[in-house]
This record gives structure tokens, sequence and C-alpha cells, in this order.
């Protein structure tokens, strides 16, 4: 059963194509969930599966070895999961894991190695935009997790995934913020008990409310507002 356009267009690449490009892809798109903690790839292993989320957070990680993960990006409902394919290169060199769970638009690696033959064609137009709005947030991660501080960084991390959802509230345990900011998990927990003070979150039983956004941003280093421009820049129209 080929997917409903109304709910591909929720992810922002495939919003980005015409009526006639995004019919050609209905029929290979099937609806999934994307539960937290599930690895979509693993570096090294050849992709069978891209998806383009609707809705969540899937996380790139790079895997240190001893229980030690650094995230390098996370992808949204602005991007597409399995990019290495787009890439012309079928393995990738990280991991995709769920981070904040949600659902996804999917197809074979397969199917989407054919829609993107025609090197000038729609869906490769707009992927291309999406993987320059993910190379100024790689860079920009890499420079902020060295110089600006546990809270700013959760903050920015906080922003982008509201960004990405349909509500507030999501799902997020201390334990997996830890890992994706690179530091203990008590560290993590003063910062969101220091947020929540401030008035900007709420924060029980691993879920997590925004309360006042402004306030939330006030407290994230200026990476927020440089990676959201460069992403809302990739996709304006031309």
């Amino acid at each position: 059963m080929a997917a409903d356009p109304g709910t591909a267009r929720r992810n922002t690449v495939l919003a980005g194509l015409d009526e006639l490009a995004l019919a050609a892809l209905l029929p290979d798109l099937r609806e999934t969930a994307l539960p937290a903690g599930r690895v979509l790839h693993e570096p090294g292993q050849n992709i069978g599966d891209v998806y383009f989320p609707l809705v969540g957070v899937v996380s790139i990680v790079a895997d240190l070895g001893g229980d030690q993960v650094v995230e390098t990006a996370t992808v949204g409902r602005e991007g597409l999961v399995g990019v290495s394919v787009y890439l012309r290169s079928d393995a990738p060199t990280e991991r995709a894991l769920v981070q904040v769970p949600g659902r996804a638009l999917t197809m074979t690696a397969d199917d989407l190695r054919e829609h993107i033959a025609d090197v000038d064609g729609p869906l490769t137009a707009m992927l291309r935009r999406s993987v320059q709005a993910l190379f100024t947030q790689v860079s920009r991660n890499a420079a902020c997790n060295r110089v600006h501080t546990v809270r700013q960084r959760a903050a920015r991390w906080l922003l982008m995934t509201e960004d990405r959802m349909d509500s507030p509230t999501f799902e997020l345990t201390q334990h997996f913020l830890a890992q994706m900011l690179a530091v203990r998990r008590t560290s993590v927990s003063e910062v969101a008990q220091s947020l929540a003070e401030d008035g900007c979150l709420s924060y029980s039983r691993g879920l997590i409310t925004i309360i006042d956004r402004p306030r939330l941003q006030a407290s994230s280093c200026d990476c927020y507002a440089v990676i959201r421009q460069a992403t809302d820049a990739a996709f304006a129209v031309r």
C-alpha cells in the first residue's frame, strides 16, 4: 500500500517535492515506528533500508569502545537516515540509533538508488540540501562540544529535539542524554535540575516538557541559532 502524501510531507525532504515527484516515491515508502534505542544502521555494514523521519530523533554516534559513544549529529524530519546511500557509499562509518522515539517512512536502499539515478532529479536536489544542512550541524557540533558548557550544549540539544517533535513533551532518559553529551549522568542531572529551577522545562520519569522556549534558548549557545538558520536556508525556496 502506497504511503499517504500528507504523511510524507511531514518530512522536509519529501515536502520539497512537487506532486509528480512525490507520487513516484509513495509506492516504495512504508511507515514504521522508531522505538527508543533501536539501531537503524551499524558502521561497516551495508544499509538495507533508509529512513525519512516524520517525528523523533535519530542520533549518529561514534563508538569509541568501552561503552563510550559520542554523538556527531542528529537527524529528524529535516533529513534522511542512510545518507551514505545517497553519497554512493553503502556502508556507514558511524552507528545510527533512535534517541527520541517517533515514526518514519522507510524504503529499501535499492529503491532509493533507483530514485536518485537522475543526478539532476528533484529528490537528488532535496537530498543535496539536506546533506548541506547536515554538514553544518556536524562541524558546529564539533566546535560546540569543545568550547561550550554542558548547560549550553544541553539547551541546544533540547531545542533541536523539540523542533523535530509534534509536542513540547517528549521521552528522554538522563542516561541517553549523558551519552550524547559525553558527560557523566550526574552532570546531566544537575543541568536538568538547573534548567527546571529556571523555569525552562520540567522533567519527570523520563519525560521532558519544554515550558519556556525563549528562556531555554537564552540558556543555549549561539550554535542552535546557527544550525537552525543553516537548515532553514538550505530548504528555502529557490
